[in-house]
C-alpha cells in the first residue's frame, strides 16, 4: 500500500509518500510545494495543485490523507487553508484516490502518543519511525508524512478488526458444524 500524506497551505503544502512493504514502512518521497507570499492567490494554488498530481502520477498512491483545517481565530487564514486543502483533494479525486482527513491532534496522537505533541516531538518520532538519516528540512514535510503514518495505523487497525470479526464468524460456523456433526456432546438441560 502507497499512501500520499499532506499538510496544506498556502504558502508552504508539505507533502510525503510512504509505502507499506510486508509490514515495513519505507518513504518513497517528501517536500515541499513552496508559493512567494506575493503571488496571486490563483497562481499558489495551481502550483499546489500541479505539484500534487504530479507526485500522484510518479507514485500512484492507493491512498490519500491530508491534515483537517485547524480553526483560529483569524477566519481570512481559514478560508485561505480551504483553497490548498481543496485543490490537495482535488488531485486526489480526479485520479480516483480514496482519501482521508485526519485532525492535527489526531495526527500527533497517532506518531507522538500525544495530541498536544510539539513539532519537535513530531519531528523527531517521525525520524525514528521512518528511519529516516535526518529529519525533512519543513516542518511541513514532516507532517506530511505524519499524515501518512497516522492512516496508515488506522487501517492497519480497520483490516484487523474487520479480520478479527471474521475470525470470529468463521468460528461461531465452526461450532455450529461441530454441534450438527455430533449432537451426542451437547448436554441438554433437565
Amino acid at each position: 500500500m502507497i499512501i500520499l500524506g499532506v499538510d496544506p497551505g498556502t504558502l508552504v503544502t508539505g507533502y510525503g509518500v510512504i509505502e507499506d512493504r510486508s509490514g515495513t514502512l519505507n518513504v518513497l518521497a517528501f517536500d515541499v510545494v513552496k508559493n512567494r507570499s506575493e503571488q496571486s492567490m490563483p497562481i499558489r494554488l495551481k502550483a499546489i495543485y500541479a505539484t500534487l498530481c504530479s507526485v500522484i502520477e510518479r507514485y500512484h498512491p492507493d491512498e490519500f490523507a491530508i491534515e483537517t483545517a485547524f480553526y483560529g481565530k483569524n477566519a481570512q487564514s481559514a478560508m485561505k487553508l480551504g483553497h490548498a486543502r481543496g485543490v490537495s483533494i482535488l488531485a486526489a479525486v480526479n485520479f480516483e484516490i480514496p482519501t482521508t482527513e485526519y485532525s492535527p491532534r489526531e495526527v500527533k496522537r497517532a506518531v507522538a502518543g500525544s495530541g498536544a505533541a510539539s513539532k519537535d516531538q513530531v519531528s523527531y518520532m517521525i525520524q525514528s519511525l521512518l528511519k529516516l538519516k535526518s529529519p525533512p528540512k519543513y516542518y511541513d514535510a514532516t507532517d506530511a508524512l505524519a499524515v501518512a503514518v497516522c492512516h496508515h495505523q488506522k487501517s492497519v487497525k480497520a483490516r484487523r478488526s474487520r479480520k478479527g470479526t471474521s475470525r470470529a464468524t468463521d468460528q461461531l460456523r465452526n461450532w455450529k458444524s461441530y454441534i450438527q456433526a455430533h449432537p451426542e456432546k451437547i448436554v441438554r438441560p433437565r
